[in-house]
């Protein structure tokens, strides 16, 4: 897939002319009107990592889009004096061991002082190690799986960061499946539900943090089964569905199998809603299925973007860029996650002279740790995990052929 092309982030340079310099690369001489005339200027690459092809791409070049815009809008506004940003985009195709290959080749390139992504928790996990060992940040807009941040024991309470380079701007499914939880019980008034996952690693974490919250609050647990990605038959778990006497279904797993499965279920005959994590949040989802969903239910994290006067500018500005695909739902994650490490590259350079320190990766990462700043989704800081300290989340109901928010509230205890 395609966007309009930047002059600024594809300009070619010849293999002679790089030289690098403090872990960014120095480029002396070569025009570009975003930035100061006269003079050499530094290149900090962004590395990019999403599925940019396969199912899960309408999802992946939202993030890649959104990551550009907020390197062009930071050498448009010379946010960084002395600083060119570009970004270097590459496909997991929602794969770990894509996304672990992708982490070597960003670690390979010096001139790489951030990574953006990826989607898939599961990818993260295959990545995370790559980008320690190398001391190099990485951001995710959309992982949260919770042990990610705070260790396998998270369940146990005993919570320990396990990479000191990783970071997101997404809540974790500890919030998000308890979130969930609350709404089908309290709000739906659901007091049976089905619970199934796609065995993913994101989807089982989600699907079991909602069954132990709902059972918390007074819920039945009706059943519980599995699906496989990429299969689109599940008649016998829309069979089990039906014959449970559930009025919910909660599924933890992405878009193409959640659509089908919501399809089928219906036409088995149980028509109950089917409600689902971030990862079914999507245009797709509805698409996926020929029988109407209206009343199925999704959360996100974050309020809608486009309700947010945080965001206007950013809305404005993604639509003037003129990129093929929509932002979806990690748009203003990715862009916020991006700006977070131009912040983080700014605060060292400004700390060392406006020059970038030789030990720039490291630097970066601990930068990291300070960030706060009024970004597209709202307030972006990190807590001493790594995690966002942003606990809003929203409701989506499908309604018609589009989704529509229900409700949204910062997330309490």
């Amino acid at each position: 897939m395609r966007h309009r092309p930047l002059l600024l982030l594809t300009t070619t340079l010849a293999a002679g002319a790089l030289t690098l310099s403090a872990c960014g690369s120095r480029d002396d001489g070569g025009k570009n009107d975003d930035n100061d005339s006269g003079g050499s200027r530094t290149t900090v690459v962004i590395g990019v990592d999403a599925p940019l092809t396969g199912s899960l791409s309408a999802l992946g070049q939202g993030i890649k889009n959104s990551i550009d815009l907020a390197a062009r809008t930071a050498n448009k506004n010379k946010e960084v004096k002395g600083i060119t940003f570009r970004t270097e985009p590459l496909d997991d195709q929602a794969v770990p061991a894509s996304g672990q290959q992708n982490a070597t080749k960003l670690v390979a390139d010096k001139a790489v002082l951030g990574v953006v992504g990826p989607l898939n928790s599961g990818v993260s996990q295959s990545m995370q190690g790559v980008f320690a060992r190398a001391g190099l940040t990485q951001v995710s807009p959309a992982n949260t799986s919770p042990e990610l941040s705070q260790g396998d024991n998270w369940l146990k309470g005993d919570k320990k960061r396990p990479f000191p380079t990783y970071f997101r701007t997404a809540t974790t499914d500890i919030i998000q499946g308890r979130f969930a939880a609350q709404y089908a019980y309290k709000d739906a008034k659901k007091k049976k539900a089905f619970i199934i996952d796609d065995k993913q690693t994101y989807g089982v974490g989600l699907a079991s943090i909602f069954g132990q919250e709902f059972k918390r609050l007074g819920g039945e647990i009706a059943g519980t089964d599995h699906i496989t990605v990429k299969e689109t038959d599940f008649s016998s778990v829309a069979d089990k569905v039906k014959n449970s006497g559930a009025d919910i279904v909660y599924y933890g797993g992405q878009y193409p199998e959640g659509g089908l499965l919501s399809d089928q279920i219906k036409k088995a005959g149980a028509r109950i809603p089917l409600m689902g994590g971030d990862g079914i949040y999507d245009p797709a989802f509805i698409k996926a299925s020929s029988e109407s969903n209206d009343g199925d239910l999704g959360t996100s994290v974050g309020y809608p973007v486009e309700d947010l006067d945080s965001a206007k500018t950013f809305v404005q500005n993604y639509k003037a860029a003129d990129y093929k695909d929509p932002y979806a739902a990690y748009g203003g994650y990715s862009y916020d996650a991006a700006w977070a490490i131009i912040q983080a590259v700014k605060a060292v350079v400004t700390a060392n002279n406006g020059k970038l320190p030789a030990d720039a990766r490291a630097k970066v990462t601990e930068a990291m740790g300070k960030v706060s700043f009024e970004g597209v989704t709202g307030h972006v800081s990190f807590d001493e995990y790594g995690d966002t300290t942003n606990k809003q989340l929203t409701v989506y109901q499908v309604k018609g052929d589009t989704w529509k928010s229900v409700k949204s509230a910062t997330f309490q205890d």
